[in-house]
């Protein structure tokens, strides 16, 4: 195309003269995006010319001499400056930068990823492990410190994790020279492949580590002790760090996730840090008052039953729940069942019949509002 016909370069990007270079960049990525020939397979020809055009629009005003030229001559004073736009074997290397930083150069215009110009592997931080550890109550109740193995993979000592012989080390890869990707031409323009001989990472083993078999790892079972706090419950999970598998390339290492599963206990039930149990008294006990023995988790103790005590009250042991793993500690509720003899034995029988005749009750319908109501509901639900 004769000079005097070429565009503004500030038109082709759309931007003003005064722009920054940071907006120039911004512009011509957007423009390179927009009209990218893979992008726009009905109009190919077209987005092949605009992609030229915005290409040498950026050579020029991305570099300071050179768009100085242009602000002060036009395209007469960057004539022999300006790159060959027919050759695009090199222009996606050349502007690298202008994508990679966003929206990743190789991702854009099918490059291999992972990999570093050059054919330097990336720092890849190690994956993260999970480990599922079953506790007792009791474990879980009072916290306990455990240790646990967990099969990973870890760098080969005999190579160090370069995969190699002992003795030997990794040659340059042959078929990328070493830059890692192989460079193919397409039309107008040059496609980057990751290197299918050295997997991207510009070298290559000739005589593989026996010990790992050239893979720079080996599977090991690595013994670590835990401490589990006081009060972990079902689904929690602990972070231990730097104790999932080595990272590549000198990237760190992943983390171990410990997740709980605390058994039941026989007789407590637990609601967050609160405990609850069940415990039977007889209808004397209940009617009389009566001092009796309870279970918690560090032993027994007393439990005053007040006179005239009804089916299904809660009594409160303040502090003899669980430990709350983010602080205080949770109660013990202890909820009275009165037991009913099955079978009554003679004299049994002559007390509760004496009982019916001096204590009269109603047999009415109570109203679903009234407390004892409620305390009905709470025994049969």
């Amino acid at each position: 195309m004769p000079a005097n016909t070429k565009r503004d370069y500030y038109e082709i990007l759309s931007v003003s003269r005064s722009a920054t270079a940071e907006e120039i960049k911004s512009a011509y990525r957007k423009a390179a995006m927009k009209y990218h020939p893979d992008r726009n397979p009905e109009n190919k020809a077209e987005a092949e010319h605009l992609f030229r055009e915005a290409s040498e629009a950026y050579s020029v005003l991305s570099d300071a001499q050179k768009r100085a030229a242009y602000d002060r001559y036009g395209h007469a004073g960057v004539s022999s400056q300006v790159f060959d736009s027919s050759n695009f074997g090199t222009i996606f290397e050349q502007f690298q930068d202008v994508f990679g930083d966003v929206f990743g150069f190789q991702d854009i215009f099918g490059g291999g990823g992972g990999r570093r110009r050059g054919g330097r592997a990336r720092a890849q931080r190690g994956a993260d492990l999970r480990y599922d550890l079953k506790l007792s109550f009791e474990d879980a109740a009072a916290g306990v410190k455990t240790k646990i193995k967990i099969p990973r993979l870890e760098n080969c000592s005999a190579c160090h994790g370069t995969g190699a012989k002992p003795g030997t080390k990794m040659e340059t890869c042959e078929a990328c020279k070493g830059r890692g990707q192989l460079h193919y031409q397409q039309g107008f323009f040059a496609v980057s492949r990751t290197c299918p001989s050295c997997h991207g990472e510009g070298k290559v083993i000739k005589e593989s580590c026996a010990e790992c078999r050239g893979q720079g790892r080996i599977e090991r079972a690595h013994t670590i002790e835990v401490a589990i706090p006081a009060g972990v419950d079902n689904g929690m999970r602990l972070r231990v760090g730097n104790e999932g598998e080595p990272g590549e390339n000198g990237g760190p290492p992943g983390d171990l996730y410990v997740f709980i599963e605390v058994k039941e206990h026989a007789f407590f039930e637990r609601r967050g840090a609160d405990l609850y149990c069940n415990i039977p008294v007889t209808v004397a006990q209940a009617a009389l008052g009566a001092e009796i023995t309870i279970p918690t988790l560090n032993g027994e103790e007393k439990l005053s039953i007040p006179e005239g005590t009804q089916p299904g009250t809660l009594f409160r042991k303040k502090g003899k729940g669980l430990p709350d793993p983010h602080g205080g500690k949770g109660d013990l509720y202890v909820n009275v069942r009165v037991v009913i003899p099955s079978k009554l034995t003679k004299e049994q029988k002559a007390i509760f019949e004496q009982l019916h005749r001096v204590a009269k009750v109603e047999n009415r319908p109570i109203e679903r509002s009234s407390s004892f109501f409620d305390k009905v509901k709470d025994i049969f639900s």
